[in-house]
Formats: structure tokens, C-alpha cells, sequence
């Protein structure tokens, strides 16, 4: 559970206990639950919305599909590395075909 051991989730209870007190700590722990139900909800609003503005072929996003790369991936089936590769090789051939003009200077 993200990442945090037995001891580490007695800890936060204990500094918890002590620091809220244990007449707030229902109240504190129910605003806490309504919270991440909350923004839950808005995440789920959110990539549905997301989902049906981007139109047909992304039926099955998922948030984790959003990093650069991986959306890179998805859309033209190719990798961010051969994409990257493509556009140097470019810019190199580019740069050796870029030639001044003497009559200019």
C-alpha cells in the first residue's frame, strides 16, 4: 500500500493519535475517506472527458498512457527512440547541406 511497511503505517498512527487526539481522529479519518473518494471521482470525470474529446481510436486511454513517450508509441506505433533518431538524422543532413554564399559576403 504505497510503498509503506507495517512499522512506517504504526508510526503515522501513533503521530496521529497524538497529534489530532483521539476525540478528532474519527472526524479527521471520515473527512480524510470523503477526500480521496472526492478526488477520485474528479480523476475519473476527468480521463472519461479526456477520453471523449480526443475522439475515436482512444477508447481504451488510460492516465499512465499520457507520459510523452508512451502516447508517442500509441499513435504512430513507433518507439520515442526511432522517432528522435529520425529527426537528428535529419537535422544532420540538414546542417551539411547548409552552405554560405560567397557572393553575399
Amino acid at each position: 500500500m504505497f510503498g509503506i511497511g507495517a512499522g512506517e503505517l504504526l508510526t503515522l498512527t501513533v503521530l496521529a493519535f497524538i497529534l489530532i487526539g483521539p476525540d478528532r481522529l474519527p472526524h479527521v479519518a471520515k473527512d480524510a475517506a470523503k477526500l480521496v473518494k472526492r478526488i477520485r471521482v474528479i480523476a475519473n470525470t476527468a480521463t472519461a472527458e479526456l477520453r471523449e474529446n480526443l475522439g475515436p481510436g482512444f477508447e481504451d486511454l488510460q492516465v499512465s498512457d499520457l507520459h510523452p513517450k508512451k502516447l508517442i508509441k500509441k499513435t504512430l506505433g513507433t518507439s520515442f527512440d526511432d522517432v528522435t533518431s529520425e529527426l537528428t538524422t535529419g537535422l544532420t543532413l540538414d546542417k551539411k547541406k547548409a552552405q554560405i554564399d560567397p557572393d553575399l559576403l
